[in-house]
């Protein structure tokens, strides 16, 4: 027999994307894009929100007090290692917010307390001794002990149990480098509630890494064997291969309640919208096969799968395309479309404007109906994405750009740019017209970032197709990734190169020395 949703167990949702989401390599965002997926989280429901790492840097610091002070309902929590100084940074920042955590940890296992050169004793005694700071600052206070799944299970729950006596009210239990299996992710939590006094008292959170592609299903197994809180990001972001998925497990949890009767809070209407939103920010592309919100994710190729899905969805789908936010239609918008269509369309695919913005975009939606005779969905996406990668106060801008390519070589890019409101021009050859021209902008304005990743994405398909450019790049240890879509490839790339640039300038102007930052 079902049980009802109002009484199942509620499992939370703790969203990292800005935290160990934005530590792998290149996903670093701004300010601005930090405090607007902030925003996106706690509208969608997400319950508890790690905003940062406020001892990593003055940026960091700042992000994570902004989104406190404007989150309407969700727990704003910042990281912070085992010690006082860390643990009051991460209190300074989330003080702000109506309800704030400090989430501190230490790795446990032998090779992480061969690092810290910390023996058995010395460790615990540190654990007891920041975690219960942490309490006396807040009366909300996590703690993990890293690389759990790899320490030993008596010094486990001894840890454990020492953490629950100073005050912690979470345990996160961290697959810090995806090693486990799901077998043993739930044995793990089970022994935790069986041989730790207290461990009925608090709950369990479990946050799983993707290195064997098992993340999701440590997760669920976790939560089966009792854990109450999954840690995850959005689109599986996160270091090297990635975090459990937010998308995947909560529609997990939905589709499946039949075998897994646990219910979110989440509002699954808003996950295609948020998914688009931190792809574009981190410059990290979602695989087209990718689950739940993957291009293909509800395309069918196959003609017994048309056939089955013309007559009834339900023989080859196992969600609706509407449970994640995703348009079921697909109408095309043309050069006559007026501003009330561009409008209702945009509305559709999560994009809510302003008048001042819809006229913005809609002078660039007719530019781009000029040039392309059908505009998709995906067409306008792509276009809302550009209109946010541009700005007016950008030291650079793109003014005026010509490439000559082909056979005959040299090639060669004509190229003025404006550059603190004066023009400047230069012409420049190179192995290409994409390098001529980024010759041309490195003659421009001269700098030593170097290009880390260059890649291209066509939005739909077509010979007058968008093209989506990500250019990442890295000056000093500092990693930006700029984008830009135009229907010619040279331009976008041009545009996402001067992007970039445009964040780099940015960041010298604001970013400040950075403390060593770390992971759980």
């Amino acid at each position: 027999m079902t049980t009802p949703i109002a009484e199942q167990d509620q499992v939370l949702i703790f969203d990292t994307t800005l935290r160990d989401g934005e530590q792998s390599p290149g996903a670093t965002m701004t300010h601005d894009e930090k405090l607007e997926i902030a925003a996106l989280l706690d509208e969608m429901g997400v319950d508890i929100i790690e905003a940062g790492f406020p001892i990593a840097s003055e940026g960091d610091f700042e992000a994570v007090s902004d989104i406190a002070r404007l989150a309407r309902r969700s727990v704003i929590c910042g990281l912070a290692r085992a010690n006082p100084g860390d643990i009051d940074r991460a209190w300074e920042a989330v003080k702000h917010a109506a309800r704030p955590r400090i989430h501190t940890f230490i790795g446990t296992s032998p090779l992480h307390r061969d690092i810290t050169k910390l023996s058995q004793d010395a460790m615990a005694e540190r654990i007891h001794a920041t975690v219960s700071h942490a309490r006396n600052l807040c009366p909300d206070v996590q703690w993990s002990p890293m690389d759990a799944t790899r320490t030993e299970h008596d010094y486990l729950c001894r840890v454990v149990e020492i953490a629950i006596k100073a005050g912690a009210t979470t345990i996160n239990i961290p697959d810090t480098v995806g090693y486990t299996a799901p077998r043993e992710s739930a044995a793990l939590i089970r022994m935790l509630l069986e041989r730790v006094p207290g461990a009925d008292q608090i709950i369990f959170a479990t946050h799983c890494h993707n290195d064997l592609g098992m993340a999701t299903a440590n997760a669920l197994a976790a939560v089966e064997a009792g854990a109450r809180q999954i840690e995850c990001t959005i689109n599986g972001l996160g270091e090297r291969a990635g975090n459990t998925a937010l998308e995947e497990v909560v529609m997990a949890l939905r589709v499946r309640n039949d075998i897994m009767p646990y219910r979110t809070g989440i509002d699954t209407t808003k996950i295609m919208n948020i998914s688009r939103k931190v792809s574009t920010v981190s410059g990290f592309p979602v695989q087209f096969n990718k689950a739940i919100v993957g291009k293909n994710a509800f395309l069918h190729e196959s003609g017994i799968h048309q056939d089955g899905v013309l007559k009834n969805a339900e023989t080859f789908e196992i969600m609706r395309p509407a449970d994640i936010g995703l348009n079921d239609t697909n109408i095309v918008m043309g050069k006559h479309s007026g501003r009330a269509a561009l409008r209702a369309k945009l509305r559709d695919l999560g994009f809510e404007l302003a008048d001042n913005q819809l006229n913005d975009v809609f002078v660039r939606f007719k530019a781009l109906a000029d040039r392309k005779k059908e505009v998709y969905d995906d067409d306008l996406i792509a276009l809302m994405q550009d209109s946010t990668t541009s700005a007016e106060h950008d030291t650079i801008q793109v003014k005026r750009l010509r490439v000559i390519c082909g056979t005959e070589g040299p090639q060669e890019a004509e190229l003025t740019l404006t550059i603190d409101g004066e023009d400047h021009s230069v012409d420049a050859t190179g192995d290409g017209p994409i390098d001529a021209a980024f010759h041309a902008v490195k003659m421009l304005f001269p700098h030593s970032a170097r290009l880390q990743l260059y890649q291209v994405h066509a939005v739909t398909e077509g010979t007058d197709a968008q093209a989506t450019v990500s250019v990442r790049m890295e000056e000093d240890g500092k990693i930006v990734t700029g984008q830009s879509a135009d229907t010619d490839t040279v331009v976008a790339s041009v545009k996402a190169y001067v992007n970039a640039l445009n964040k780099l300038i940015l960041r010298r102007q604001k970013t400040k020395p950075a403390a060593e930052a770390g992971t759980a």
